[in-house]
């Protein structure tokens, strides 16, 4: 699991190749898993640096010669690959016009690099870090009932509907007699039909979704009963339901309704630690204004002296320098740092309120 702090430290490294556009494909990506050789690596980028000479465009064959001779002098010095491999770039980042700024830039991810990958691209390749710096769980999430079913995918804090389906099945009839019977038929065969098309959506979107750790049901009535029990999903998605639960609505409000009525099931999840910690804020605000702060100004005055237990920053609501400030503050006087989205609407709350702020130690005049 990737720490705060590495995923703070990974997300501005990130960002910082991600601000980077070449000219031409002449923007190197290397990645090496552990126990590399940097030798052998080294002999094969001053391979690529001869193959560089045919490149048609002879300013862009130049930047690539260049941009792999600072990546490998830079390889020469680090020497040995790093415990979880390497990932370095190089090339031109100058966004000027015959202007030449050659930099290299590398890290130690904080978990192993998977594969061993040289790229030479109009961009550095970053989607490899970016998987690492994700690391969220997922669940599926499906409200159903006979007449309608919503399939949801929590990733992380971010809940998205998958598909949203309405059945065929037709209201009850109130006659007696054999034409009720016969419509009931009717009525229960137009409901297997539907379930079976709630889990062919089901198996196609999750059954290879290695990262899926679990699926919840709602809905009213005994329907979602029946569809959990029945012979819809096959096994493996079976074995992975981890409740069934209440809920009024099956469209997009339902997939809410539901997560809300699971915190139990999803108590360690991002979504409900985010959730919590926010709920905890702002009972706080409500209770005892003296208690929190809130906007960049006031609360890097409280973590200057130590009044901040917990310090909750939205994502994306200050710069990396705001950010970089903020961190060492907290990491001087020991707050806990809580990095948080604005997926939820607790988040979204918190985001409207500057998204920067904590909760005190002890009471001080706002």
């Amino acid at each position: 699991m990737v720490s705060l702090t590495e995923k703070i430290k990974l997300k501005k490294f990130i960002n910082n190749l991600k601000a980077t556009r070449g000219r031409h494909t002449e923007l190197i990506s290397v990645y090496l898993p552990p126990g590399s050789d940097l030798t052998k690596m080294i002999q094969t980028l001053q391979d690529e640096q001869g193959t560089a000479t045919n490149i048609k465009d002879k300013n862009t064959g130049k930047s690539v010669q260049q941009a792999l001779e600072r990546m490998i002098r830079t390889m020469r010095v680090i020497d040995t690959t790093p415990t979880n491999g390497l990932a370095i770039f190089s090339g031109n980042v100058s966004q000027k016009d015959n202007v030449q700024d050659f930099q290299v830039f590398w890290i130690e991810p904080p978990e192993p690099v998977p594969l061993k990958l040289y790229r030479c691209e109009q961009r550095f390749v970053t989607s490899h870090l970016e998987t690492m710096n994700a690391n969220e769980s997922t669940y599926a999430l499906i409200a159903i009932d006979k007449g309608e079913a919503t399939v949801g995918l929590l990733v992380g804090s971010s809940l998205k509907v998958v598909k949203n389906m309405n059945s065929t099945v037709p209201g009850k009839f109130k006659a007696g007699g054999q034409s009720a019977q016969r419509f009931a038929r009717i009525r229960e065969g137009a409901a297997i039909e539907f379930y079976k098309r709630v889990a062919d959506v089901c198996i196609q979107e999750f059954t290879f979704m290695k990262e899926l750790k679990g699926i919840i049901i709602g809905g009213p009535g005994t329907t979602k009963v029946n569809f959990a029990d029945g012979n819809y999903l096959n096994q493996q998605m079976k074995d992975k339901i981890l409740g069934i639960k209440d809920i009024t609505y099956t469209n997009a409000f339902g997939l809410k309704e539901l997560l809300d009525v699971s915190a139990d099931l999803l108590a360690d999840t991002e979504v409900m630690m985010e959730r919590k910690a926010l709920q905890k804020f702002f009972d706080t605000l409500g209770k005892n204004t003296n208690m929190v702060v809130y906007g960049m100004k006031n609360t890097i005055a409280a973590l200057k002296i130590g009044a901040i237990e917990d310090l909750i920053v939205i994502d994306g609501c200050c710069t990396d320098a705001e950010l970089d400030t903020l961190c060492a503050l907290q990491e001087e006087t020991r707050a806990h740092l809580k990095l948080l989205t604005d997926k939820t609407p607790e988040g979204v709350q918190m985001k409207g309120l500057t998204g920067i702020g904590g909760i005190l130690r002890y009471p001080i005049e706002n």
